[in-house]
C-alpha cells in the first residue's frame, strides 16, 4: 500500500486557530526509512528533497545493505500532523549521509525531541545520530525499523547501541501509518515522563 494513501488529501489546510507548533526530528543512517516514516504519518503531502542517486555518489555514500535504493534526501523531509485546534506537530526527517550531517544542528534547533530510526543490518550507522543527540542533551527514543528480516531481541539491539535503560527502544514498520504514529506517541510519552520526573525531583 502506498504510504501516500488516497485517504489523505494532498492539501489539508492549516487551521486558523492553530497557535502552537511543536517540532520533532527523525534521524538515523542512510536508507533507514526516515523519508518513508514522514510520508506514512503526515496529514499533508510531505515536502521532500529527494534526488536521484548518481554515479557521483559512488565511493561517497555507503550503500551496503540498501543497494536497491535509487533516491536520497539531500536537505530534509517535512510533514505535519494536527493535534488539536491549537497545536500542530511538525516532522523533519534529517538526511542520513555523512556529507549532509552539517545540516543536523540547524534541524535540531527548537526541537522538542527526536526519533532515532535504526536498521539492524547497519546498526553502526546510528551511532553518530545518538552521539549528536546526547551532545545536544535532546530527549530521544530509538525505533527499530523492521524490513521483514529475521529480528534480534530488542535487548541485543540496546546492548549493541550502548543505550541506557532510560532510553525507550521499540519496534516499528515505517511504511505503516499506525506504526509510525505509535513511534511518535512513544516519544511524547517519554517526554512527558521526563518532564514529570524533573518536577518530582525539584
Amino acid at each position: 500500500m502506498d504510504s501516500r494513501s488516497s485517504d489523505r488529501p494532498d492539501r489539508t489546510p492549516l487551521l486558523s486557530t492553530a497557535t502552537t507548533g511543536l517540532k520533532i526530528v527523525i534521524v538515523g543512517g542512510f536508507g533507514v526509512g526516515k523519508t518513508t516514516m514522514v510520508r506514512s504519518v503526515s496529514e499533508i503531502r510531505p515536502l521532500s528533497t529527494e534526488e536521484t542517486m548518481t554515479q557521483a555518489g559512488l565511493g561517497v555514500d555507503d550503500a551496503r545493505g540498501v543497494e536497491a535504493k535509487s533516491t536520497t534526501t539531500v536537505a530534509f523531509d517535512f510533514g505535519r500532523i494536527t493535534l488539536n485546534e491549537q497545536m500542530v506537530l511538525y516532522l523533519f526527517g534529517a538526511p542520513g549521509q555523512e556529507r549532509f550531517w552539517f545540516l543536523w544542528d540547524r534541524l535540531f534547533s527548537g526541537t522538542l525531541g527526536a526519533v532515532v530510526l535504526v536498521d539492524v543490518r547497519r546498526l553502526s550507522d546510528s551511532w553518530y545520530a545518538i552521539d549528536r543527540l546526547e551532545h545536544h542533551g535532546m530527549p530521544f527514543i530509538v525505533a527499530r525499523n523492521n524490513f521483514g528480516e529475521p529480528t534480534h531481541p530488542l535487548e541485543q539491539v540496546r546492548d549493541a547501541l550502548s543505550l541506557s535503560d532510560e532510553v525507550p527502544l521499540i519496534d516499528c514498520d515505517a511504511r505503516r501509518r499506525d506504526s509510525s504514529k505509535a513511534v511518535l506517541i512513544a516519544l511524547v510519552n517519554h517526554l512527558y515522563a521526563m518532564s514529570t520526573a524533573r518536577g518530582v525531583t525539584r
